[in-house]
């Protein structure tokens, strides 16, 4: 296929809390691919909370400027490096590459192979693996367990509630309107709480008095303490974000450390991210496709249309707003 001779990209050019203010559009030169990598066409992006955190400059590894923004893309192989065997042209793959961008370089052996570079596969990506090996990983779930997911109607989440009930698990679901408890409801999820209208404190200690197996938590700040309390004996809470606490940073708080309410049930705090887990993101991605495959596992997509670079702001946005419901996705090809 002939190729265009540039492209663009949405890239960080300072740190800012103000997101439009931290990145710019650029147009580069498109580069043919290294002997070990592939060129990607990019037909969707998903969007993630790490991405304003990214543009603040408060990520877990914070990045200087300039860098590009954005951790997923799925989209068609259209340019192989000559050592290349394993992908060629016209091939769809799933990466944690690529990012706000129309095409993407990727090492071909972190590209994932897809059936189609449709929004479900790329759900897979940041979302559907953080999910599953996190759970898997360092939750050790297995069934009969109760397990409690924050931001349940968000991508990450709305995978969370449908992994622990297709291991045959009681599964709570913490959400912020009365639509979104309809959703997780659609999803199996056995209790959806709205936080603004019921106390989950209260609802737990009434319902679930011995407690959680498993929190599955990314909000952070008080939801952070409201699941260390409800850890039950050999309770494990797994942390992957702290998005209640991205605008304005880390929450200071002065509390008795966290080391006696988990040493007297003998439950374990676990940090979750996901760029540490590399080795098994091809054994999990490719048992969460047959699942979605076999009509098991669905993706949550967020409704809302957002096209190409300068789209891609605005979806970030919404997602930060919390008016998503389900993965927010950019489309590009």
């Amino acid at each position: 296929m002939t190729l265009p001779t540039t492209y663009q990209k949405l890239v960080v050019t300072q740190s800012s809390d103000r997101l439009r203010e931290a990145v710019a559009v650029e147009t580069l030169p498109l580069a043919a691919p290294g002997a070990d990598d592939v060129l990607v066409q990019t037909h969707y992006t998903g969007v993630n909370a790490a991405d304003y955190l990214m543009a603040a400059g408060r990520y877990l590894a914070p990045t200087p400027p300039p860098f590009d923004l954005g951790a997923e893309s799925t989209g068609v192989v259209v340019a192989v490096g000559s050592g290349v065997k394993t992908l060629k042209e016209g091939d769809a793959v799933m990466a944690l590459a690529g990012g706000y961008r129309e095409y993407f370089t990727v090492p071909a052996r972190r590209a994932i192979p897809v059936p189609a570079p449709t929004p479900d596969m790329l759900a897979l990506g940041v979302s559907g693996l953080t999910a599953s090996i996190a759970l898997e990983e360092c939750g050790r779930m297995t069934q009969g367990e109760t397990v409690l997911v924050t931001a349940a109607a968000g991508g990450t989440g709305s995978f969370a509630v449908q992994l622990a009930k297709l291991a045959g698990n009681r599964v709570i679901g913490t959400c912020s309107s009365d639509d979104k408890v309809d959703f997780l409801r659609g999803l199996g999820c056995d209790r959806p709480v709205n936080y603004k209208a019921e106390k989950l404190s209260q609802v737990l200690k009434t319902e679930f008095p011995q407690g959680v197996d498993i929190a599955f938590e990314s909000v952070g700040g008080s939801l952070f303490d409201t699941c260390v309390n409800a850890l039950a004996i050999k309770g494990r809470l797994i942390v992957i974000g702290a998005i209640s606490e991205y605008e304005r940073g880390p929450e200071l708080v002065t509390a008795p450390r966290i080391y006696y309410k988990l040493l007297q049930k003998s439950a374990s705090l676990h940090g979750f991210w996901l760029m540490h887990a590399f080795r098994q993101m091809a054994d999990h991605a490719a048992r969460l496709i047959a699942l979605m495959q076999q009509g098991r596992l669905v993706a949550a997509l967020d409704s809302t249309d957002f096209y190409g670079v300068a789209g891609a702001l605005e979806a970030i946005e919404h997602l930060y707003a919390g008016r998503n419901t389900g993965k927010v996705v950019v489309r590009f090809a």
